[in-house]
């Protein structure tokens, strides 16, 4: 590599952005790695060195699983000294959960890890797909000027916007706008300059390397309530063979039913070992459990706050602890707290 030539590794998981149409049938398919380059000649004008690791086979998003999390780990952590930031090529549909995923499993990362992908493949005339993929590079290589660089997190950008993996849900699956973080400012916006809002950005202990993270417990259930959801329901849910964690997603600031017989549930639940996480179903705003009545019960019962988490973030954060052996207390400690900046506890 050139001395002083920023290097960016782009890691091709699959997705939209690397799709061609099959001319005899309509459908997109996978097509080779180093025929989207083709597709984005602007990449030669930066000063960079670009390599690529493409997954052979590329796989479709909705097919993402933790073995898969763990593959772009073992990547990152092998390339970590030769590259200075990393972009991650990804179908949109599970891009939010693979991002909170790597914001735990890169412990105390120092280089930007952008995740980015497209609504239209790189080949059709409107695609959003360039412009993501040029501007993810170059926040990927973008340094501050003591050389460190501009931002050292895993993140989502999409759409001129740069979020915090960890925070951002996917909200439309036509529009170019697919991503949003409702409960954390963007890190920087692209227009005709790349603006870093830099009091928003993490930064890493100096003192420690990054440390990779591999394993995962999947034996987690999100439970959505509805008005007139049914005991049989819930009990046959908390009842799974082998169930370790529940997202239980609640009403407005979070609040649930007081029937007498899902407090119950709720409680032998938790005495039998299992951490139930109340997250709102709101797309904006937090959990408040004591603020009615309703979330005290929730309280009582052993649930605990997943404060302002998306979904996103709050299974895989589950799945990440449960991978580590970790006791329920020590589960639930750490669901309260701070890991990469996926939480508000104000």
């Amino acid at each position: 590599m050139k001395a002083n030539c920023p290097s960016v590794l782009l890691i091709y998981t699959g997705g939209t952005i690397g799709m061609i149409e099959n001319p005899e049938t309509g459908a997109l398919e996978n097509f080779n790695f180093d025929h989207l380059l083709k597709h984005v000649p602007e990449l030669k004008r930066f000063n960079y060195h670009i390599s690529s690791h493409p997954f052979d086979p590329p796989i479709d998003s909705s097919d993402m699983e933790p073995s898969f999390w763990a593959k772009i780990v073992e990547i990152i952590h092998r390339n970590y000294d030769r590259f200075d930031g990393f972009v991650i090529l990804h179908g949109t549909d599970t891009m939010a959960y693979t991002a909170s995923a790597l914001s735990f499993m890169l412990e105390n990362l120092s280089k930007p890890v952008i995740l980015t992908g497209s609504q239209l493949p790189i080949g059709t005339l409107r695609t959003d797909g360039k412009e993501n993929l040029i501007t993810s590079i170059e926040i990927a290589a973008a340094k501050n000027p003591d050389g460190t660089p501009a931002v050292p997190e895993v993140c989502i950008f999409f759409e001129n916007e740069l979020m915090r993996g960890n925070r951002t849900t996917k909200i439309n699956a036509e529009n170019f706008n697919a991503f949003r973080s409702f409960n954390y400012p963007a890190l920087a916006k692209a227009g005709i300059h790349i603006r870093y809002n830099e009091h928003l950005i993490r930064r890493p202990d100096p003192s420690r390397s990054m440390k990779p993270h591999y394993l995962f417990d999947t034996n987690v259930v999100v439970l959505t309530l509805f008005p007139g959801i049914q005991e049989s329901i819930i009990n046959s849910v908390l009842h799974v063979p082998g169930l370790k964690a529940v997202v239980l997603k609640t009403f407005g600031s979070g609040n649930a039913p007081q029937k007498e017989w899902f407090i119950r549930q709720l409680k032998d639940a938790s005495e039998r070992g299992i951490v139930i996480v109340n997250i709102t179903q709101c797309q904006s705003g937090a959990v408040e459990m004591g603020r009615y009545e309703t979330g005290l019960h929730l309280l009582q019962a052993g649930v605990i706050s997943g404060y302002d988490s998306t979904p996103e973030c709050a299974v895989t954060k589950l799945m990440f602890l449960l991978g580590h052996g970790l006791t329920q207390e020590e589960i639930r400690y750490r669901m309260n707290s701070d890991l990469a900046g996926e939480i508000t506890k104000d």
